[in-house]
Parts: structure tokens; C-alpha cells; sequence
């Protein structure tokens, strides 16, 4: 694994979003690298990703991107590659970042499954510090209760237990396919939690505008990985 980081500014706020379910995290965090005035700083390389890079605007979208906002003091991990197979690997990423920035503490955005489909998704939160606790509550933010979490988020909040500060963040979505909706509660909940002041009158037509282009990007990496299985399996063959 190699971590680049071109500035190391301290005591900052990490939020990262994993392309999990409904997609929520990477639409929650392309929504803040697009709408906050950010500047990508690093990027991740783990050798075990998919060799696939997307080309938007002219510029390329690498797999996993750090992006810094000054005002806030956050950093945002950017992640659009395929998680599956290097969860780990990602988690620990994350951590070591975090450390090496003195991170105050890390945010995470996911999606969990609801068989209830609304226009407003209901929002639920984790937390493994009392003072965060106590905040979201202030806030009216419902805690998670029972709940199933896999994948890459499941494997940083056991990475971190109680070495860092950490704060989850979980929207409901009825179905695998990106879910903009969700992913915009997620937003509105961020705003009152960090005090970001989003302009929310761009945000549904900005998230979808995003799920569009995030569920081309991961469909495509999904093909290719199955193009490389197939060669793989000739080889053998």
C-alpha cells in the first residue's frame, strides 16, 4: 500500500464514504469535494485494486482521492474503486492518515438496507465517545439500535474501536442502485453536525447528477474485473 500526501494539515476532521450500499458514501463525499472549496492533496495506492482510472472533465478520477477544505480543517476521502477484496487494506489507509494528521476524529457515511422506500430516508447515527454521543442527541439524530454493517466501513469502525473519535452515519435505502435521496438526508445531517453551511437548493439535481456518473464509473470497473477473471480463468483453463 502507498499513501501520498502533498500537505499535512493537523487536527482536522476526516469523512470518508465507501461505494457501499445505495452508493451513499461516494455520492455523499463527490457532493462535499464538489460543493465545499476543496483541493486534492493525496491519493492511495493499493496494489490489489482493480487497474482502472475514469476520465471526467478532462481530468483523471483515481481510485481513492484526498481532498482537503481549509475552512472546515476537513479532509475527504474520495473513494470510487471496487471495494471488495481490499477492505482492510482501506481501513488501514484511513487510520494511518488519520494519525499522521492528528485527526480530532473520523466520520463515516453509509447506506443500510430498509425495506421502506420514502422521500425522506430516516438517518441513524454511531458513536464510541459519551461528548459525540451527547452532541447527536442534542441534535435529534436517532441512534442505531440493531443494524447489520459489512464491507469496508464495518472494518474501520473495528479497526478504530476507541483509538480515535469516531462518528457513523447511516441512511436507509431500499435498493442496491444509487440512492441520491439518502444520500441527501446525509448531507442535511452533516450540516447541522459540523456546520457546513451546504446551499440545499442544488442538492437533489447535484446528487443525481453524481449517482449518474458514479454508477457509470463503478459499472465500468465492474466489468473489467470480471474481463480480468475471465483471463484469469483461461489461463488456468
Amino acid at each position: 500500500m502507498e499513501i501520498h500526501l502533498r500537505s499535512t494539515p493537523k487536527n482536522v476532521t476526516v469523512i470518508e464514504g465507501f461505494p457501499g450500499f445505495g452508493l451513499v458514501g461516494s455520492i455523499v463525499t463527490e457532493f462535499l469535494v464538489n460543493h465545499l472549496n476543496t483541493e486534492k492533496i493525496g491519493s492511495v495506492f493499493i496494489p490489489k485494486m482493480s487497474p482502472i482510472i475514469a476520465i471526467h472533465n478532462k481530468e483523471i478520477v483515481e481510485p481513492v482521492s484526498i481532498y482537503y477544505n481549509e475552512k472546515y480543517n476537513l479532509i475527504i476521502f474520495h473513494i470510487v474503486t471496487v471495494a471488495k477484496g481490499i477492505e482492510w487494506e482501506l481501513a488501514d489507509a484511513i487510520t494511518k492518515v488519520s494519525e499522521e494528521l492528528n485527526a480530532r476524529q473520523i466520520v463515516c457515511i453509509e447506506g443500510v438496507n430498509s425495506n421502506v422506500v420514502s422521500d425522506k430516508p430516516d438517518v441513524f447515527y454511531y458513536s464510541n465517545k459519551p461528548d459525540i454521543i451527547a452532541k447527536l442527541e442534542q441534535l435529534s439524530i436517532k441512534p442505531m439500535s440493531e443494524g447489520i454493517i459489512m464491507g469496508a466501513t464495518s472494518a474501520l469502525m473495528l479497526k478504530l474501536k476507541d483509538e480515535l473519535p469516531m462518528s457513523c452515519f447511516f441512511a436507509e435505502t431500499h435498493s442496491n442502485l444509487p440512492d441520491s435521496k439518502a444520500s441527501a438526508e446525509i448531507i442535511k445531517v452533516l450540516d447541522k453536525y459540523l456546520g457546513l453551511e451546504v446551499d440545499y437548493s442544488p442538492l437533489l439535481k447535484a446528487a443525481q447528477e453524481m449517482e449518474d456518473k458514479l454508477k457509470e464509473i463503478l459499472s465500468k470497473a465492474s466489468e473489467v474485473q470480471k474481463e480480468q477473471d475471465m483471463k484469469t480463468l483461461s489461463y488456468v483453463g
